[in-house]
């Protein structure tokens, strides 16, 4: 049998084993890595490389100086503060950290955004005596990070690959901007969906008990704490905050050193690290990358998008050429990373626009786009990844996620004519 027909195979099982949740999701995931090294579709090596990864490390040292927060009492006296500037609306807290998000996210990673906002949404959550929850907040994050990546040139990988490839090829390149001309009406549908119906349709969908974490939270706000070592861990969270953005180390790298320095100077224990620790999301998170490799090296995903092209046939016309590549490219970049969806795709898409005689530049933005509005899956990006802290099964994804998904890529299609040249 065929590489690629095994790794759809093995998708296809783990995406039953994810939906029934018969076994915890996280070990799951192992049991798919382990089933690509086994069955050869890629090293056991590769099938694991994903736990060295550099987002990895971003996601546990954010994680880490997170955690320090609350256990310092900083994140208690933020949180306040956020409160007293939203109120008690949790609507209202919601669509103010979709907005703090953007402009953070139209220059740096989606994920480093994540990182940022997840721990100050946690901060307000943590004191607000139930009026805000995880459960309600924290997949909108996710989403609205992600979403930011379509603002600008530099805000989302599969952007910054079309470009190499359209300079490569000599064709006309993508401004800075114009890819915000998909990524904004997207945030805007965001806010819309997040603050009416959609708020109505999760907290139906979201129907798990998060009260536990929401005690433990609040106890920690009432233990005497050390002003100085709130004061450590602030100014920790900052710096990160500047290394993401000054980019001289990896992410990962600077987030581990923000783990490192409140640890070393006793904002949190080693052993409180441990026990706080989302290690569902880590290993999940590692798990992605060796079933996202397993998909690209055995040629499933070509696979997959040379068939759908072919049943369209060679006498399609612009709009419907980029809305089939958009919809593979949603498809695929809910199971692999968006850069690894468009360095897939893009190629292809080359390809056929010149072989059809349509304007390159505009197929290639559509793929991109489309790269990178992955909300259904938890491993469809990091940002998506981290936001399993908030407690949510695999099919809370699909249900609230996928719904957004489909939205925003009913809104890039019909977009399409508007902004492409088509």
């Amino acid at each position: 049998m065929e590489p690629s027909t095994i790794a759809l195979i093995i998708i296809g099982v783990l995406m039953i084993l994810y939906i029934s949740e018969v076994i915890p999701i996280a070990t799951t995931s192992i049991m798919a890595c382990l089933a690509m090294a086994l069955f050869g579709v890629i090293p056991f090596g590769r099938a694991f490389a994903g736990f060295g990864n550099d987002v990895l490390f971003l996601l546990i040292g954010m994680m880490t100086v997170g955690n320090a927060l609350f256990e310092t009492g900083a994140a208690q006296v933020l949180g306040k503060k956020i409160i007293s500037m939203v109120g008690g609306n949790e609507r209202i807290f919601i669509g103010a950290l979709i907005i703090v998000s953007i402009p953070i996210s139209a220059f740096l990673s989606n994920t480093a955004t994540a990182a940022i906002m997840l721990p100050l949404a946690a901060s307000a959550i943590g004191v607000s005596n139930g009026k805000f929850t995880k459960k309600n907040t924290f997949m909108i994050v996710g989403i609205a990070a992600v979403s930011g990546g379509g603002l600008t040139l530099v805000s989302s990988p599969p952007q910054l690959f079309a470009q190499r490839i359209l300079e490569e090829g000599g064709h006309e390149v993508m401004g800075f901007f114009d890819i915000g001309m998909f990524g904004v009406p997207i945030l805007m549908l965001l806010i819309v969906f997040a603050m009416t119906f959609g708020y109505k349709f999760q907290k139906k969908v979201f129907d798990f008990d998060e009260a536990a974490l929401g005690a433990e939270e609040g106890e920690a706000d009432e233990a005497p704490k050390s002003v100085t070592k709130m004061i450590i861990a602030v100014i920790t969270l900052l710096l990160c905050i500047v290394g993401f953005i000054a980019e001289i180390f990896t992410a990962g790298t600077v987030a581990m050193i923000g783990g490192v320095i409140v640890v070393a100077t006793r904002c949190i224990s080693q052993k409180t690290v441990y026990q706080k620790m989302d290690w569902t999301t880590v290993v999940i998170f590692g798990s992605a990358f060796g079933i996202a490799e397993g998909l690209e090296r055995s040629g499933a995903g070509e696979m997959l998008a040379h068939g759908i092209i072919n049943i369209l046939g060679d006498n399609i016309t612009p709009w419907l050429l980029c809305t089939a590549f958009a919809v593979v490219a949603v498809i695929l970049t809910n199971f692999m990373s968006s850069t690894g969806t468009a360095a897939l795709l893009i190629p292809i898409a080359v390809l056929s626009a010149v072989e059809m005689g349509y304007d390159v530049r505009s197929v290639v933005m559509a793929v991109a786009i489309a790269s990178s509005i992955g909300y259904a899956t938890p491993m469809s990006t990091p940002p998506m990844t981290m936001t399993l802290a908030g407690g949510y099964r695999f099919m809370d994804y699909i249900k609230v996620g996928g719904l957004f998904n489909i939205l925003a890529l009913i809104l890039i299609i019909l977009l399409f004519p508007l902004v492409l040249n088509l």
